[in-house]
């Protein structure tokens, strides 16, 4: 493992959104999670995506210290999200080291799932956070108006725009209903100006990082499997953005992440 950059470790780090549950990672979960510890990303919530997600979240969860769990269905998976997967839902939710609902939301890019089977989940899934007072991870893609409205009218306050690829002005707008506004490894990327000009205007009490694990490694790792380590390139390449060092950005993200998941003072 000598791509990791140990000098560039200045500070403990919490991976707000990654999926140590996912077939590509599951299988060596004690290895991903002792290879992000060395690399001081101490923290991370397991965020599930449907059913066998959710369980192995709980699971990885609560065998292991630090680590959190986050239940839902992604906009991809709410085909499957029925009045009986809805009763499953809600009982975990209120396990022991669940700290949001999620992801949910709306992804009209795939069109896999139609718009209104995502629209009732993700309803479904906002009067959960709203019930259990707990934050609501949001997956949103091509479909802000939608999401805005929805989470505007839902009266949920509090919750993440996780892999914010949106506008500034968009950034703005969710933080105005709430919300914190989750930074992946498309920070990183070369073309994605946009989203580093969306940082510069969300409010440093409001910002996130998170991996996305294995999904949108950063930077110098694209087109590869992601893992909870890789959050520190997050970091790094934000902080440069911000024009802060790196250990300031991790102290920063990982208060903001106390606060909302484990309501930390």
């Amino acid at each position: 493992m000598a791509i990791y950059d140990l000098t560039k470790t200045p500070a403990d780090s919490y991976d707000t959104h990654t999926h140590l549950n996912d077939d590509k990672l599951f299988h060596d979960v004690p290895a991903y999670i002792g290879r992000a510890n060395e690399f001081r990303v101490m923290e991370m919530n397991i965020v599930g995506y449907d059913a066998i997600g959710n369980q192995r979240a709980l699971e990885i969860a609560q065998a292991h210290d630090n680590i959190y769990a986050v239940l839902g269905f992604q906009p991809e998976d709410t085909g499957s999200f029925d009045a009986s997967a809805a009763g499953q839902l809600e009982a975990q939710i209120q396990q022991d080291k669940v700290v949001g609902v999620g992801e949910t939301g709306l992804d009209y890019y795939w069109e896999t799932t139609a718009h209104d089977v995502q629209k009732k989940a993700f309803k479904a899934h906002l009067a959960l956070a709203k019930k259990y007072q707990l934050p609501v991870i949001i997956h949103n893609r091509d479909a802000f108006e939608d999401v805005y409205t929805m989470l505007k009218e839902s009266g949920v306050t509090k919750g993440v725009m996780h892999s914010f690829s949106g506008t500034p002005e968009q950034a703005l707008a969710f933080v105005d209903l709430g919300m914190h506004i989750s930074f992946s490894g498309v920070v990183t990327f070369k073309k994605a100006e946009n989203v580093r000009e969306a940082a510069k205007v969300v409010p440093l009490d409001r910002i996130l990082v998170e991996t996305d694990a294995p999904y949108l490694a950063p930077t110098p790792f694209r087109g590869k499997d992601n893992e909870p380590a890789f959050v520190k390139y997050v970091i790094d390449s934000l902080a440069e953005t911000l024009d802060l060092t790196a250990k300031e950005l991790a102290d920063i993200t990982r208060k903001n992440a106390h606060q909302l998941f484990l309501n930390y003072d």
